[in-house]
């Protein structure tokens, strides 16, 4: 068989409201999720054995080994006697809020669902690699509950093939002190009929962690009005 390739693309939140804080530790959110185009590929071969290589512009510091999402992934889908040859293209700086890692286990599944000729539902897998990865796993407009893995399909009119700009600080920013520094507030509801006009409940904590992306916000905002006055 050749070599076959899946996209993990990158994922927004257009929306994120936090409602409390659960007894499990997880947060009760109400979220927006969309996909861009483009993100990390992976390609699987047949193998013997089942290895990972990464390599791309974000791919230093990343283990190969069982903690790294995409193997687990692959563990989780493996059958006895199956094996992989895949290669993780890490397009995605880490730690920026765009899913990476939930993006390439959800692309390894299906993937490898492909490779291994597999009938196996992969949404139960998805759900115990992590919050995001049942999204991911779509990687369509969706409106999502829960901690986020209460999924349903969402549209808005114009949305699909929207230009986006994604702008990176170039330092992490990972989402377990983000959620931590989150006041506790419960600030109400999401309508998905007025996304326009919803929040993200997480860019206090994150720009408090983290002050170069109010930095950043701020010199978006300046063009955006220095471009509404007219300016070419």
């Amino acid at each position: 068989m050749s070599v076959l390739t899946e996209i993990a693309y990158a994922k927004i939140n257009l929306a994120l409201h936090v409602r409390h804080r659960r007894d499990d530790g997880y947060h009760a959110l109400e979220t927006l999720f969309a996909f861009a185009d483009q993100g990390d590929v992976l390609t699987a071969e047949l193998a013997d054995e089942l290895t990972l290589t990464i390599t791309g512009p974000f791919a230093q510091g990343l283990s190969n080994g069982s903690e790294n999402l995409v193997m687990r992934a692959a563990q989780a889908l493996q059958s006895k006697g199956q094996g992989a040859r895949i290669c993780l293209q890490k397009n995605l700086p880490i730690a920026s809020g765009i899913g990476g890692g939930s993006a390439d286990a959800a692309a390894a599944l299906r993937l490898l669902k492909r490779l291994w000729s597999l009938d196996t539902d992969l949404l139960p897998i998805a759900s115990e690699l992590g919050a995001d990865v049942p999204a991911c796993l779509y990687s369509h407009t969706l409106f999502g509950e829960g901690v986020g893995d209460q999924l349903q399909r969402w549209s808005a009119p114009n949305i699909s093939g929207s230009p986006i700009l994604l702008v990176n600080s170039g330092l992490s920013c990972p989402t377990g002190p983000v959620f931590a520094a989150w006041d506790g507030i419960d600030r109400g509801e999401l309508n998905p009929d007025q996304w326009l006009d919803a929040r993200n409940d997480l860019e206090i904590p994150a720009t408090t962690l983290l002050p170069k992306i109010n930095m950043i916000l701020d010199s978006l905002q300046h063009e955006d009005r220095r471009l509404g006055n007219g300016a070419e």
